[in-house]
Order: C-alpha cells, then sequence, then structure tokens
C-alpha cells in the first residue's frame, strides 16, 4: 500500500538546539536506510516551517504505523495519513505501481 503523509514538527520553543540537532541527523540516517528498504518513496519539505509530506509504501496501516513510530522525531510529530489506492487513468507506468493480489 501507499500512502500519502503529512508531518508537522512540534519541537518546544525552549527545546535545546543540540538535542534537536542530534535528532535530525538520526532522522536522516533512518530515512536513508528507510529509503533503501523501500518504504520512504519520495520526501516534499513545506519552505518555511517545520513540515514535510512524503510517499511512503508498507504493507498495511499497522506496519506503516510501526515504521513512523521508531522515527527519532516520533515525540513531536503531527501526522496525517492519506492512504493511497492505484487509479485507472494514472499515467506511471504500470511497471511502477505495486501489485496487489486481491482475496478471492
Amino acid at each position: 500500500m501507499e500512502f500519502l503523509v503529512n508531518i508537522r514538527i512540534q519541537w518546544p520553543a525552549d527545546g535545546d538546539p543540540e538535542k534537536y540537532a542530534r535528532i535530525a541527523e538520526e532522522e536522516r540516517a533512518l530515512a536513508g536506510k528507510l529509503a533503501e528498504a523501500g518504504h520512504l518513496i519520495r520526501m516534499w519539505r513545506v519552505p518555511g516551517r517545520r513540515e514535510n509530506w512524503g510517499l511512503w509504501r508498507a504493507e498495511s496501516p499497522s506496519e506503516l504505523h510501526e515504521i513512523l513510530s521508531r522515527l527519532p522525531v516520533w515525540p513531536w510529530m503531527d501526522i496525517t495519513v492519506h492512504p493511497l489506492g492505484w487509479h485507472p487513468v494514472d499515467p506511471a507506468p504500470e511497471h511502477s505501481r505495486p501489485q496487489v493480489t486481491l482475496p478471492h
């Protein structure tokens, strides 16, 4: 399954900037691993905000929750998840679409 995920970081105004820098570094390292594993497909930042939109892939909403809750910045994240389904007029090449097997 693919999910469009909006993440807003709500870092406390009095939060430690050094701690935030360490967490951001850990976050980037884990994001690279999640991309290699095929979970993080694309990521866009929202200019001027601590916010991003990402295209994520997971077997289920539960697996996505498990993945996102392992992110180092999890305690300060406000997340909105939109599950996505294939659309018949999608211009993406067929080979790039996730393969879904429906139960009989």
